[in-house]
């Protein structure tokens, strides 16, 4: 519950069908047994109580009387349960039969959600006993208590303001306007679906499909409790195919023809913060829906769920390959336009043998090829100086010349040495002031070279970087167009894989294979025995952890001491907490102290959900202060 996470289960029980007693016993087991699991919300399958498959039982009295203190049985059983329930049945009211989804909490029956649509096709008649329930909830008087009978009843948790609940019933989810749209624009964040829905060939794929978009359309949890074995197999057989998915991704799916209870955690605070972001999704608040409280303690919950270490970079190899084509495509096609829209003679790439340069190189190749121009046109430019090894010089030259680039080496110690002397600097002061003065050559000459031959400056910097501030301002924190600019590192480098695994040119593949084997540096202090003696994420830590915390503040605007808690589960065994929290600090310091840099960035194309543009996804005053993310860094040992 805290930090925004409520566990939830969807549960098939044993049942036999029209055996009302029996499949009590076995709904109150599943209860149980998700209470013992810390489960918040549960959900049973539709009409679980008889069956589903009555069929015309449901009009004997007998078997109605029995569902109704089945009902009673199963409330009382959740008294000293903090849990919302939901189990579906039969329900006669005014003389008409409907299908409900009953909510339970603390041994009280907080109400019946009908089922808006009922199916009358193919394997289903269910007009044959049922009625459609009624456009609007009202309160039904039910064994002397007025309770909520309707569609679309919001179940609110008391000790938790943003966790609204709602149900719908099996087909309601697959007609044309299901009545959960309008319970999520009324401010349900987690939907709820008592289900029968029977197996038949690729169904499957179509189910997981449709529950995975609602989640999604409607930036909702979703917890889809399906029928399973023990139904009647007349005519139709049952999967038990439960599901529970999160604003358009599956966080659990039940195997079929299993009876058992599947978990997950919903994250509220990230469902929140998605509908927050996204202004198309409006919460009405016109209709008068009626709302009713349920109680659940705050506690914390143990998070089951898995996160990606690489949320930038998508595990599967398919995808991956997909994904990298496509950024690839998107930053040539945006350099594309701005080279044609300013009639650039050339581009000018400085190369360093490092993975930004390279990748910026792989772009303007590509760029020139959409554009049909000889990439003779393409200026890079190697500039050694004082921390520049032979191996990353030499792969930067074997690259430019595989790609069929005009390669230009221009060496900057004299030139640096002069600016040394002008600004008083003492060469053997390796300060920062040493470090930017060769950034800020180089990108002089990079600019003057432009001018020179009538072409623009690409620049080579990336998404991780811009969020730590680890450019040099005015050095290579400036070009004319950035193609990197929202590509974080972990990213980066498995563009640069991708291109060189393409490749049939054996010689740019050696070459850029070894770029990836070269360790990140900016080679600005002199080499250790021909080595590269600087590297970054010694001095700001690990990009992948860097890039781990970038996503989670920026995509869900995450506080840090939550974004702690799932780094430290992510990376178990990689990281100890205590380097977790260190990095997590410095990030959090440096995005918020170099948010100048970020305020006059070049052009550059976005390629994903999470951007740094200053135009574009990030607005962020410069001088805005960091004390209340470092404060709730500080509610970490409290949360341990």
């Amino acid at each position: 519950m805290k930090q925004g996470f409520v566990k939830v289960a969807a549960a098939t029980p044993d049942i036999r069908v029209a055996d009302v007693a029996y499949n009590t016993e076995k709904i109150c087991e599943a209860i149980e047994a998700a209470y013992e699991s810390h489960a918040k919300i549960v959900v049973f399958p539709e009409l679980c109580v008889t069956g589903y498959t009555c069929s015309d039982l449901f009009l004997q009295d007998v078997l109605l009387e029995a569902a109704k203190e089945a009902l009673f049985r199963i409330a009382e059983y959740t008294k000293g349960k903090d849990m919302l329930v939901f189990v579906g049945a039969p329900l006669m009211q005014d003389g008409k039969l409907y299908n409900v989804a009953a909510a339970m909490n603390c041994g009280e029956i907080l109400g019946f959600t009908t089922k808006t649509f009922l199916p009358n096709y193919g394997e289903f008649y269910e007009m044959r006993q049922f009625t459609p329930g009624p456009e609007t909830a009202r309160y039904i008087l039910f064994e002397g208590r007025n309770i909520p009978f309707g569609p679309q009843i919001l179940f609110h948790a008391t000790k938790m303001e943003n966790l609204i609940v709602s149900a719908e019933i099996c087909e309601d989810v697959w007609s044309p306007i299901p009545p959960s749209i309008q319970a999520a624009l009324e401010g349900a964040t987690v939907i709820v679906n008592c289900s029968a829905s029977d197996e038949t060939i690729g169904k499957d794929s179509y189910r997981r499909e449709l529950i995975q978009g609602q989640s999604a359309r409607l930036i909702a949890g979703y917890i889809y409790a399906n029928a399973g074995e023990g139904e009647s197999t007349t005519d139709l057989v049952f999967g038990g195919h439960n599901i529970i998915a999160e604003n358009g991704a599956i966080l659990k799916e039940a195997k079929r023809f299993v009876n058992h209870i599947i978990y997950s955690e919903i994250d509220i605070q990230r469902l929140i913060g998605e509908r927050r972001k996204n202004t198309t999704f409006q919460t009405s608040g016109h209709r008068d829906l009626i709302r009713v409280p349920f109680y659940i303690e705050m506690e914390k919950t143990e998070l089951t769920r898995t996160f990606p270490q690489r949320p930038f970079v998508p595990s599967n190899d398919r995808e991956r390959a997909r994904r990298c084509e496509e950024i690839l495509t998107i930053q040539a096609m945006g350099l594309k336009k701005r080279l044609a829209h300013t009639h650039a003679k050339t581009a000018v790439v400085g190369i360093s043998g490092g993975l930004d340069s390279t990748l910026a190189l792989i772009v303007t190749a590509k760029a020139f090829d959409m554009l049909g121009r000889d990439k003779k046109d393409i200026i890079t430019i190697t500039m050694p100086c004082f921390g520049t090894t032979d191996r990353t010089y030499q792969n930067a030259c074997k690259m430019s010349e595989q790609l069929g680039a005009t390669l230009q080496e221009v060496p900057i110690a004299d030139a640096v040495h002069i600016h040394f002397r002008d600004i008083g600097h003492n060469p053997e002061d390796h300060s920062v002031t040493y470090e930017n003065c060769q950034a800020r050559e180089r990108t002089q000459v990079l600019m003057d070279i432009a001018n020179k031959s009538g072409g623009m400056v690409i620049g080579t910097g990336d998404m991780s970087e811009l969020a730590l501030g680890w450019a040099t301002y005015n050095g290579d924190h400036m070009s004319m167009y950035g193609v990197n600019a929202s590509v974080p590192k972990t990213l980066v480098r498995h563009l640069v894989k991708y291109a060189a695994d393409e490749t049939t040119d054996n010689a740019l593949q050696q070459v850029l294979y070894d770029v990836l084997d070269t360790p990140v540096s900016p080679e600005l202090l002199p080499p250790k025995d021909g080595n590269i003696a600087q590297k970054t994420e010694d001095l700001v830590g690990p990009y992948e952890l860097h890039d781990f915390f970038l996503y989670y503040m920026m995509r869900f605007g995450f506080e840090p001491s939550k974004i702690y808690r799932l780094a430290d589960r992510t990376f178990d065994g990689k990281y100890d907490s205590v380097t977790i929290l260190k990095w997590l600090e410095t990030f959090c310091r440096r995005f918020f102290g170099q948010q100048f840099k970020r305020s006059c960035l070049p052009d550059g194309p976005k390629v994903g959900t999470v951007a740094l543009s200053p135009r574009g996804d990030w607005r962020m005053p410069s001088d805005a202060c960091v004390a209340a993310w470092l404060k709730d860094l500080g509610n970490i040992l409290l949360m341990e």
